[in-house]
């Protein structure tokens, strides 16, 4: 993965203009699924442990750490230097909470997944915190660097998303939220309590859903900072002196996810059929270049198995198989027990582009016969028809990962994240695998095996990961970006 550095102009403090599509409805880790939520979440909150600059695991809120000789224990030690942002001690308890919110089930974290491999948290003293673990972890720091959150904030362990902290968060990170403004715009402000002090006074998250303005804004100096950068904005950014820009690489891919558990689509046959209809690369096409995938990791990812081959646009192969499983074509028309087929396409409306690429999609399969019918959902109908009542038939989305490329919550049949109710024992049993092993190249020949598998399986079409690039104004200088979660290391930067 590149961590890039952009090194501009001079000078300190300022407001640092940002957008985003559409503001986080939410701030709180435990409930965080867009890349929005998480970057405003780098901004105020932090971890046990964090990635240095060259993406190596460091300690954050820890201070150190030990692993038992047979690691399933590990006595993390905090730092005594840590405040939250109103003041308030950071403690042992801080973490307890955490973790045990994130398991509870009454929170309904989406986040739960990341702390299953944990079995108990107990605070030792304020400074100690003891974490057992599910099973043996070789490197468990790496896979403690979830936010975590101030207890005296909360009632109890089941956190409710509708909870007032999610208006009022709280956090140790280098800015603290100040404003919901009339705009939908968030301001934050520097942390005077964080260390290293903050480079920049003042950070503004301004929502703007018209992707083709948020390039004119950075050009009229509106905005300081554009995390994406639309291909067809590029020579124009590139070429003006203001702007410098820097390609970065995450751990993310688009998906078209079908409901198993709902006829046809429990029929892996017609999974197949609707995924060789699709043209992949035109539905790339206008929002971006990539890499088209054939299975769930980036092709940069030691887990990628690239014997496994893309799926290819076959009509004649769809319609034999759509045949084969009782679909009659009707002219131009598919229809399944005498009756026309029109699925439903369900995209999460902050999802950067997914309208683009679902009208595509309704235009490639409507020419091939197929009537397609279009669902956007805000973050919260999202949870509640998708994630909790498995109320569609397809979805395209995207899943973004840390460096950890931790897919078992996605692919495990009790998976946090399986909504698309994906069961194969196989499948688990090469998770298992992966999640057990302490040799790293066992667990890559398991998760490659795992690519084959699933996409033998086609629970999904997998799609792409798309080329990103990040554009800045010149009047910042410092930047250092981490390709995943953009303003880690945000405390670094200046303006003039």
């Amino acid at each position: 993965m590149s961590v890039f550095w952009l090194t501009i102009a001079t000078t300190l403090a300022g407001n640092l203009r940002y957008s985003e599509d559409q503001a986080p409805p939410t701030v709180n880790p435990l409930f965080g699924t867009t890349m929005a939520e998480a970057r405003i979440n780098e901004l105020i909150f932090g971890g046990l442990f964090g990635d240095d600059e060259s993406l190596a695991t460091v300690p954050h809120l820890a201070e150190s750490a030990e692993l038992s000789p047979d690691r399933l224990t590990m006595t993390v030690t905090l730092r005594s230097d840590i405040n939250w942002q109103d003041g308030s001690p950071f403690t042992a308890k801080d973490v307890v909470f955490t973790i045990k919110a994130m398991k509870d089930p009454g929170t309904l974290s989406s986040e739960a997944g990341r702390v299953a491999f944990i079995k108990d948290v107990v605070a030792i003293d304020d400074q100690h915190v003891r974490i057992s673990f599910v099973r043996p972890e070789a490197r468990a720091e790496d896979r403690l660097q979830f936010k975590i959150l101030p207890a005296f904030r909360f009632l109890s362990t089941a956190v409710k998303r509708t909870d007032a902290f999610r208006q009022s968060p709280l956090g140790t990170g280098p800015y603290s939220l100040t404003s919901y403004n009339d705009d939908n715009s968030i301001t934050l402000t520097a942390n005077p309590r964080f260390n290293p002090a903050p480079g920049i006074a003042q950070i503004t998250m301004k929502e703007v859903s018209d992707k083709n303005y948020q390039a004119k804004l950075l050009l009229y100096e509106s905005l300081e900072v554009l995390v994406r950068v639309l291909p067809r904005d590029l020579p124009v950014l590139e070429n003006n002196r203001k702007v410098e820009m820097y390609p970065y690489q995450t751990n993310s891919w688009w998906y078209l996810g079908y409901n198993l558990s709902r006829a046809p689509f429990d029929d892996v046959r017609v999974r197949k059929a609707l995924g060789l209809l699709v043209d992949t690369g035109a539905l790339m096409a206008p929002i971006g270049t990539g890499d088209l995938l054939s299975g769930p990791f980036v092709k940069s990812s030691p887990y990628y198995n690239h014997d496994v081959p893309l799926m290819q646009k076959n009509p004649a192969e769809a319609e034999r198989l759509l045949t084969e499983v009782g679909w009659v074509r009707a002219g131009n028309q598919w229809t399944r027990n005498g009756k026309p087929v029109t699925l439903k396409v369900t995209a999460p409306a902050a999802l950067e582009s997914a309208q683009e690429v679902v009208i595509n999609l309704q235009s490639q399969l409507q020419s091939a016969g197929i009537g397609v019918a279009v669902e956007f959902l805000d973050d919260a109908a999202w949870k509640s028809k998708v994630w909790n009542d498995h109320g569609f038939d397809l979805v395209l989305s995207q899943w973004t990962f840390d460096r950890n490329e931790d897919v078992r919550e996605q692919f495990y049949s009790t998976g946090s994240r399986n909504f698309v109710g994906y069961k194969n024992l196989t499948a688990d049993q090469l998770l298992d695998q992966a999640r057990d092993a302490a040799d790293p190249a066992v667990r890559k020949q398991a998760l490659r095996q795992l690519h084959a598998q699933v996409a033998t399986d086609i629970p999904m079409v997998f799609l792409w990961t798309l080329d990103s690039y990040a554009a800045i104004s010149t009047k910042v200088r410092n930047v250092l970006v981490h390709p995943f979660y953009f303003f880690t290391y945000v405390q670094s930067w200046q303006m003039r």
